[in-house]
């Protein structure tokens, strides 16, 4: 990356489902400690939102779920006055320098993205096309902005890494050294790498069909309270060190939980807790993240009792997004050679 450009970051979420604790602790909770320290776009990236099943041709559902992940950005400490909020669809840079970044890009690149094997399956012949070229979209997304650094889970660094061989050919294709940045992945830590709590060896997902598989950011304090006491354990006592965790997936997810919403480490958690039952541990991990997360579910409560605000906010994101992108799209529609 060029010392030409500042510092920048950039990172969304699909409107797809409702975001649960993983994507708080995974991502969320990163990116409001990230607003101290350089400026910040956070994007509800609802045009790779439709590129799957789940979220096509469900016009009413998308826009209330668009609403939803913005309400829980905001709840959760992005602050849309210091940090730019915006749905992607409101700036159509992103499309217009994702058609160039198609042609930027290689079959060969895309035929490499595991995303895309695993989420079209035994049949890809019926997966969309925006679903393959996902990967050049999510570059577009970066780039427009000249985008440093990206926030991103482990599942997802392969298409940054995707991003910076874009944008190298791009700059190299068009003589212009140092045009784009090569952003970095800022991959989050294992600790905050939440996984579901009816299986310790699988992620919280938004689309497990268990409900209590994860914990929703807009679960009330009952429903959180319950879910933690009927996750899945093993019959063993709590562990006095970090190595009697091995072999125990669910322990070591909830030991993880606890660490990362009371901001200690595990060793602190499993001195606090060591040789007890799991029942005593849960009740007390119950009350930690009832604690943590209904402030945060009342707050997207009182958001989406006035869509409109939420829609102001996210307009005023998005103009101010455009006034960035504009420019640098621009200058990529000079480079290419297009007239106008």
């Amino acid at each position: 990356m060029s010392d030409a450009h500042r510092p920048l970051v950039f990172s969304g979420m699909q409107p797809t489902n409702t975001l649960h604790l993983g994507n708080y602790l995974g991502a969320l909770k990163n990116w409001v400690k990230l607003q101290d320290h350089m400026p910040c776009l956070y994007c509800v990236v609802d045009m790779h939102a439709i590129t799957a099943d789940a979220g096509y041709a469900k016009p009413q559902e998308l826009a209330q779920a668009t609403r939803e992940v913005a309400a829980a950005y905001i709840a959760s400490g992005v602050d849309p006055k210091r940090s730019i909020l915006f749905n992607q669809s409101r700036v159509p840079a992103h499309a217009e320098l994702a058609w160039v970044f198609n042609c930027v890009a290689r079959l060969g690149w895309m035929d490499r993205m595991t995303q895309f094997k695993e989420k079209s399956g035994k049949h890809k012949e019926r997966s969309s096309v925006g679903l393959y070229t996902y990967p050049a979209l999510m570059a577009a997304d970066i780039l427009v902005y000249k985008a440093t650094h990206v926030p991103v889970g482990e599942d997802q660094k392969q298409h940054v890494e995707l991003t910076r061989d874009i944008a190298q050919k791009f700059n190299n294709d068009y003589n212009a050294p140092d045009f784009f940045p090569l952003p970095e992945p800022v991959i989050t830590g294992t600790a905050t790498r939440v996984m579901s709590l009816r299986d310790g060896s699988k992620k919280m997902s938004k689309s497990d069909e268990s409900d209590y598989s994860r914990i929703n950011l807009t679960d009330d304090a009952d429903a959180i309270a319950q879910k933690i006491r009927k996750a899945k354990t093993d019959p063993e006592p709590l562990p006095d060190s970090e190595k009697g965790l091995e072999g125990r997936p669910e322990a070591e997810n909830l030991f993880n939980i606890y660490a990362a919403l009371a901001g200690e480490t595990r060793e602190q958690v499993i001195a606090q807790f060591a040789g007890q039952q799991f029942s005593g541990f849960k009740n007390a991990l119950a009350e930690l993240a009832v604690a943590k997360l209904t402030p945060i579910n009342a707050a997207m409560r009182r958001l989406l009792a006035d869509p409109a605000e939420i829609d102001r906010a996210l307009a005023d994101g998005a103009a101010r997004a455009s006034a960035l992108a504009e420019p640098i799209l621009a200058e990529v529609k000079r480079l290419v050679g297009f007239l106008g």
